[in-house]
């Protein structure tokens, strides 16, 4: 694949639009990518041809993770205020859905991430504070981050949805190295608070890697057979985000840094 190649089928760019929600259907384990950043009026989740059913949530489950201003989801009547860093889990079955913000001149940006499910969990959310940090690396190997755990088997409970929160310390780069695949799920990666700084995200088999330059509010699709690591050029956040046969966080093949070609 020439450059253009790979960014037309690895990257989505644009996902906030003012007062508007946005959304990429993958072939990643059916997941859907979406950003909605409401202003003066709420934004209501709409459906589309892709799920095939009435509503969208007929037999999809939904996170979202909200990396602007405090904004609010209202699902079937229930409210969930989300500041920054806080995480939302709609189950499938759920019916209407709308996004608002708190205050238009700060607007709430509410990162979603949707896949196919058939099994219901409560709808719930869960403050970044509550999601146990992890803390994760080293000053000297430039990547000292602490890993926000939200939607996964300890934490928030869902049917096939796994996502949480990867934020990098002041002098840190790299993010999840030595890398590693996932042959029983697709990885999403979004990468934010990036300012004005770049990122270099490595994806590929490890003898045939690729990279995607990427700037700060942009997505990486990592397929299960692919690898998915990044370096910046200052530190950063990025939400993970993953789907397919084993929630479990760890399940991974490690991949030795010296095979890397």
């Amino acid at each position: 694949m020439s450059t253009q190649e790979l960014r037309d089928t690895f990257q989505i760019t644009n996902l906030f639009v003012p007062g508007e929600i946005t959304g990429h259907f993958t072939d990643l384990d059916r997941l859907f990518v979406g950003g909605v950043m409401p202003l003066g009026k709420p934004v209501e989740l709409p459906n589309h041809k892709e799920t095939g059913r009435a509503f969208f949530l007929e037999r999809r489950e939904l996170g979202v993770i909200n990396v602007g201003g405090v904004g609010r989801i209202i699902a079937d009547g229930k409210i969930f205020m989300l500041e920054k860093m806080d995480c939302a889990y709609l189950p499938v079955g759920g019916g209407s859905v709308t996004f608002k913000s708190n205050d238009p001149k700060k607007p709430a940006k509410f990162y979603l991430l949707s896949c196919p499910a058939h099994a219901v969990h409560p709808a719930t959310m869960m403050k970044s504070f509550e999601a146990t940090p992890g803390e994760l690396g080293a000053p000297e190997t430039a990547n000292r981050r602490t890993i926000y755990k939200f939607i996964h088997p300890g934490g928030i409970q869902s049917c096939q949805l796994v996502m949480g929160l990867t934020a990098l310390e002041p002098g840190s780069v790299w993010n999840s190295f030595p890398p590693h695949t996932h042959w029983r799920r697709t990885e999403i990666y979004f990468y934010f608070d990036l300012g004005d700084k770049v990122l270099s995200h490595f994806f590929g088999e490890p003898a045939e890697t690729r990279h995607l330059f990427l700037q700060n509010e942009e997505v990486a699709l990592s397929p299960n057979w692919s690898m998915h690591f990044g370096v910046g050029t200052g530190n950063y956040k990025f939400i993970w985000g993953m789907a397919g046969e084993n929630q479990v966080f760890d399940d991974m093949d490690v991949v030795k840094p010296a095979d890397l070609k």
